[in-house]
């Protein structure tokens, strides 16, 4: 299916867009008029995209049906400074009550039952029940265009980040992954949940290069069992593996035993076996049994 996006409904464009670029994490963000009043509103249209220095983006659109302006881009314009207080689990039904359109004036801190807590370097509150607040200064607001679905690009600068100690390692070193169950938004209602049954890792290749999976045998790139993400675990290594003479394993000498008679058979029950060690993160295991056919 092809999906030219200039052909058709903004909505629908905007649909297909959210449903496909996902998940996105939430920006919540607490800011103040130059009358002073508060707004808090969430925006997943939002990332990180820079580190020294420290440069947050979240893009307020215009709304499609009127092609009217939220009250955040109209804050940030009047009073370039934001806080972005990160959304978790624990608060995830209460940022949705606060995504409602209330009328200009409306506190959504009180709407959504959250506390303000007063920053320490910029005018807008902070959102206590946040584990993560960034206080920010806006560098600039770029508009992307002018009709309704045009995003408005708020530039920010992170001052100071405020990390509850509930969400830190054992150390207090750095933010643990397992503890902070981060929420993402999805296309339509559909949201989704960090914790530690759906964590997994995968080893970067930093300093040395993997060695590609154009550089594997053609036995082990043209497998029809090992997938492609079996494949980038086998070329992320260093060096290209050699035999380990030392290597002792049962289950291969049984492959071995009972397949000896047909190679074909024997090299599936190989990259069998490989493919279950590489899904235990056994990478130089799961080379010693492809090798051993060669």
């Amino acid at each position: 299916m092809q999906i030219n996006l200039s052909e058709i409904p903004v909505m629908q464009a905007q649909q297909w867009l959210q449903h496909a670029v996902s998940p996105r994490p939430i920006c919540f963000a607490s800011t103040v008029g130059k009358d002073g009043e508060v707004n808090l509103s969430p925006f997943s249209f939002f990332n990180m995209f820079s580190s020294r220095p420290p440069i947050l983006i979240f893009s307020p659109a215009r709304r499609v049906r009127d092609n009217t302006t939220k009250d955040t881009l109209e804050n940030v314009l009047e009073v370039p400074e934001v806080v972005i207080n990160i959304v978790d689990w624990d608060m995830v039904q209460q940022i949705s009550l606060a995504s409602c359109e209330y009328p200009k004036g409306v506190n959504e801190f009180i709407k959504a039952g959250f506390t303000e807590e007063p920053a320490t370097l910029v005018k807008p509150p902070m959102v206590k029940e946040s584990k993560v607040k960034m206080e920010c200064k806006v560098l600039e607001v770029k508009s992307l265009g002018t009709e309704g679905g045009a995003g408005n690009l708020v530039i920010c600068e992170v001052l100071r980040m405020h990390v509850n100690d509930s969400i830190l390692n054992e150390a207090g070193t750095m933010i643990d992954q397992h503890k902070l169950h981060h929420v993402a938004r999805l296309g339509a209602n559909w949201y989704c949940r960090v914790d530690p049954s759906n964590l997994f890792e995968v080893e970067k290749p930093n300093v040395q290069l993997g060695i590609g999976i154009d550089m594997l045998p053609a036995n082990i790139r043209n497998s029809k069992i090992l997938t492609g993400n079996d494949l980038g675990q086998l070329g992320n290594v260093h060096d290209m593996p050699v035999v380990d003479p030392t290597f002792h394993d049962d289950r291969l000498k049984n492959i071995f035993q009972y397949y000896s008679v047909s190679p074909d058979e024997m090299e599936k029950e190989l990259h069998q076996y490989a493919k279950e060690l590489l899904g235990q993160k056994k990478v130089q295991e799961a080379w010693q049994v492809l090798l051993a056919l060669n």
